[in-house]
């Protein structure tokens, strides 16, 4: 049994005690997790000792085979926090017309967007109760952003209080408080849909033959089976709750920040409980902090750091612990060391490399689990990093849905190829069958897409199949093993629950910053097309954009403006005159006059870098759907 079906990076074949542990935790539907400790130097087998283990003291009996001073893996009995029982309301829907015994759907109650499902021999038009506990008084709470049509968003399950991804429709009520129900958008989540479905990717967290270097199995689910918690509790003490998150949730990025921030405070290891001392030397920086960051404990990636350069003197008063985030991220990042290679739609972001094996043969993946703790300590400490990623993999760290329109902003040529699929009628002249050709130094070689999929062709029947097996396996099979050890160390030391607050953009400008941008530079290489190509930067509409970027957005609107219309917050080091597309040519930023009547929202090309601008008849009007498609560019809802 492995997890990623490759050794290294912690992914390597479990014993049968270790894999005793992880049956264990998968029968109690608990997350599998065993820690090291010492028996004390007096302790003979048979005999008991105390251990402490994240604040709580156990007994423990030294195993037949120990040896006073060595180490012995153990697994903890689950401990559940005691709480007072909670307050709760009653709520009294109508179950709306359309909904069917077990069908899901979606209603506001006391301010919170709910997801019910319908009991057996319950038919539209009879009234349901259901109970919620009322942990503080909330107003206007908002799940997860929405449009005008609906789309995908994150809500929560009436049954367990967890998070839930589902499909709704427009709202069918008019009153927006309690009782006010949404269409579950039935027909969207069950069946394959080019332009509607998606898919969320699922860890399942094992323990590994090093109690240091946990393990897992990652998969892509459809979006509607994915879910997460809405509680963190640490130390026997709950952090947060689904309340707090979604109070938080719909503030301003620097507000959202400081939330997360004062969460992980309240997990960092006091100094005086120990903390880990990390010495470099520059000639070896990378190596160095591998071996450094590696031979951590999970235990210990919350620990206070303290970073020095060997034979430099001073105290790391903040200046060299930033230093080394930004050196070792570079280096990482840096397409010549063979583990990331540029995006083929847009140079300035960065994906993972299919073949890193090939360039580091032997330990390619302990580089990814390492640049995942890499990440997760800089969100975790406020540090920044020197890389920008493709939009999925920001997506797969939150848990966010993945649908073709990912596949298009990474690589536009392929996904016009497939749907182009979707419209023709005959799909036997195309001869297709269930596999991709990768071409890997110079060789070529089939993949199959599915197991058997060389001897099966493609047809009418089953092409949403192949669809989706080619989102599958571009979106994360092709880089399954790199991607797990991403995810492994990214969350030994983030807790996701606390992630659910942000969107991929907004990550994006947490662990890279928000850029300097020089609006002058941005707008003397911007050229203009369509309805305002004759009159360019005069034409009125033009003239009520760049004053809304210039006047009205803060830095981070105009990286989040950035974002939506190049796929990144980076800016070129040359500036804005060397922007490029997706083949690698200089595609300066473009902003493509339309008639209002065909969009109502203006529409981006990340592609090559075009931003579709409606002919408004006032800069207000500009602004509000300029900043409504910017603000909801990265979240997968409908803007039609």
């Amino acid at each position: 049994l492995t997890a990623t079906g490759e050794a290294g990076g912690g992914a390597v074949l479990m014993t049968k005690d270790v894999q005793r542990v992880n049956q264990t935790a998968k029968e109690s539907g608990q997350a599998a997790q065993t820690y090291l400790v010492t028996i004390p130097p007096d302790i003979r087998p048979g005999m008991q000792f105390h251990v402490n283990v994240n604040g709580q003291r156990f007994m423990v009996t030294c195993p037949q085979s120990a040896k006073p001073n060595s180490k012995v893996r153990i697994m903890l009995p689950t401990r559940k926090e005691p709480l007072a029982a909670p307050k709760t309301q009653v709520f009294e829907v109508t179950v709306p017309a359309g909904v069917r015994p077990n069908q899901p759907f979606t209603l506001m109650a006391n301010g919170q967007r709910v997801l019910v499902t319908c009991p057996p021999n319950i038919v539209p038009g009879q009234k349901i109760r259901f109970q919620l506990p009322v942990q503080q008084v909330v107003g206007g709470i908002q799940l997860s952003y929405e449009s005008e049509k609906g789309g995908w968003m994150r809500t929560i399950r009436a049954e367990d209080l967890k998070f839930q991804w589902v499909r709704t429709k427009k709202q069918t009520g008019k009153d927006a408080k309690n009782g006010d129900t949404f269409d579950v958008d039935v027909a969207g989540m069950e069946s394959f849909d080019f332009s509607k479905s998606a898919y969320v990717r699922k860890i399942t967290f094992l323990e590994g033959n090093d109690a240091k270097m946990r393990t897992g199995l990652l998969d892509l689910v459809p979006a509607k089976d994915s879910n997460v918690d809405s509680r963190l509790v640490y130390q026997n003490k709950t952090l947060l709750s689904y309340a707090d998150i979604a109070t938080t949730q719909g503030k301003p990025l620097e507000e959202k920040t400081q939330w997360f921030q004062s969460i992980c405070a309240q997990l960092t290891t006091p100094w005086e409980e120990g903390h880990i001392k990390i010495v470099i030397r520059r000639r070896a920086l990378l190596s160095d902090s591998v071996d450094a960051i590696m031979a951590l404990g999970r235990d210990e990636m919350r620990k206070r750091w303290r970073i020095e350069f060997l034979g430099e003197p001073g105290i790391d008063a903040g200046g060299v612990t930033r230093e080394w985030f930004q050196l070792v991220s570079e280096q990482i990042f840096d397409p010549d060391f063979g583990l990331w290679q540029s995006s083929i739609n847009n140079q300035m972001c960065m994906q993972i490399n299919p073949a890193s094996n090939i360039s580091c043969p032997d330990d390619h993946l302990v580089y990814f689990r390492f640049l995942g703790r890499v990440m997760g300590r800089a969100l975790f400490d406020r540090q920044l990093i020197k890389g920008h990623m493709v939009r999925h993999l920001y997506k797969h760290l939150l848990g966010w849905p993945i649908t073709f329109e990912d596949l298009e902003a990474q690589d536009e040529e392929y996904y016009q190829s497939l749907k182009k699929f979707t419209t023709m009628e005959d799909l036997s002249v195309m001869c297709l069958d269930f596999t991709v050709t990768e071409e890997t130094l110079g060789v070529r070689q089939d993949v199959e897409l599915i197991p058997g999929g060389n001897m099966k062709e493609v047809t009418k029947d089953n092409l949403s199949q192949y669809l989706e097996a080619n989102l599958r396996y571009r979106m994360l099979d092709r880089t399954k093993p790199q991607l797990t050890e991403i995810l492994l160390g990214f969350f030994d030391i983030i807790p996701e629950p606390a992630l659910t607050i942000f969107d991929a953009n907004e990550l994006e400008l947490i662990l890279c910053g928000l850029p300097t941008i020089d609006m002058d530079d941005w707008q003397n290489n911007t050229i203009y097309s369509g309805n305002v190509e004759s009159k360019g930067k005069r034409s009125k509409v033009v003239e009520w954009f760049w004053q809304t970027v210039r006047e009205d957005f803060d830095q981070e609107m105009k990286a989040r403006l950035l974002q939506f219309v190049t796929g990144t917050s980076g800016v070129p080091t040359r500036g804005f005159s060397v922007l490029q597309g997706n083949d690698g040519n200089i595609k300066k930023f473009c902003i493509h006059g339309v008639d209002r009547k065909q969009y109502v929202y203006p529409r981006a090309h990340t592609c090559f870098n075009r931003i579709d601008l409606p002919s408004y008849s006032n800069k207000k009007e500009l602004y509000e759907k300029l900043k409504a498609a910017v603000t909801l560019s990265g979240t997968g809802f409908d803007m039609e």
